[in-house]
């Protein structure tokens, strides 16, 4: 995408720092002002302001430690991706539970989500040709369907305790497949599920 506006890749943590600056501008002042690296604005308004004071909550994703650091100094949450294990989201709570240890910045104040994909089918085999299928169509390749979570209402009860006992607060279920049979499922037979523990 950066390549299509000729952005050089050692500019992305500063045009993004920069761009948070900017949208907290827009969302808090009458009138924005702002001479940046990358964005340069005069006298210029955005209305209507958000309804959420100062502005909304600002979640954060990233992988790499730094971006995870990156969160904590930004934002108001850290939103681990979809395309992690949970495994790989564990490491970066942890690096974020450093972080924010470091920075004596209390963690009650600071939440933690995770995107899940999810497949719920009795045929376990059938629900993991369904995960390959449907992460093919979001990533172009085949073989990710470690980072999902699929299989039978127990299997998916098992692995979304799991990604919470990895520290998320908060899940993003992104369904692959049949929605509202996949709905349903989720409301009826695993939810409900994973909320009684």
């Amino acid at each position: 995408m950066f390549s299509a506006f000729d952005a050089d890749p050692a500019s992305f943590v500063a045009r993004f720092t920069e761009g948070l600056r900017l949208m907290k501008a827009c969302w808090t002042e009458p009138s924005i002002t702002f001479a940046g690296r990358f964005w340069q604005i005069d006298g210029a308004a955005m209305e209507p302001k958000p309804f959420q004071k100062p502005y909304p909550p600002l979640w954060i994703g990233g992988s790499h430690p730094a971006a995870v650091r990156r969160a904590i100094q930004y934002g108001n949450g850290f939103f681990g991706a979809g395309r992690s294990t949970t495994a790989q989201f564990a490491q970066q709570v942890h690096v974020l539970r450093a972080a924010l240890a470091e920075a004596k910045q209390d963690p009650s104040t600071f939440q933690i989500a995770k995107r899940v994909y999810i497949v719920i089918d009795d045929d376990t085999t059938r629900a993991r040709e369904r995960v390959d299928a449907g992460l093919k169509r979001i990533y172009g390749v085949s073989g990710l369907t470690t980072i999902a979570v699929y299989g039978s209402p127990s299997a998916c009860i098992k692995g979304l305790r799991e990604v919470a006992d990895a520290g998320a607060e908060l899940i993003q279920f992104h369904l692959l497949i049949d929605d509202a049979e996949q709905m349903e499922r989720l409301a009826t037979e695993v939810i409900s599920e994973v909320q009684n523990e």
